[in-house]
């Protein structure tokens, strides 16, 4: 009997040292290949400027009041709304 406690010990120890490093070396391999993903990603691009909105928003603008005095000019819009409109349009 005291041989087979023995026995059954042995292999208890022999299995939870395998385990250990099993773990540990698993572990490891985790973060180098975490490591190696991190460096193998490129740096991200900078960003592009944004649009010049002053130049469209005045092209927008300009537009948006030849329409305004083409639809008073038709007969489409009464004096105070045209002014009203053309307040709205230059936020004022």
């Amino acid at each position: 009997m005291p041989g087979l406690i023995r026995g059954v010990a042995r292999t208890a120890v022999v299995a939870g040292t395998a385990t250990a490093v099993s773990n540990r070396v698993s572990r490891r391999q985790q973060g180098r290949w975490a490591q190696q993903a991190a460096a193998e990603q490129p740096a991200p691009a900078p960003a592009a400027p944004p649009p010049a909105p002053a130049a469209d928003a005045s092209d927008n603008t300009i537009a948006r009041l030849k329409e305004l005095g083409e639809l008073k000019a038709q007969g489409v819009l009464t004096d105070a709304e045209f002014e009203e409109q053309k307040r709205r349009i230059l936020g004022s």
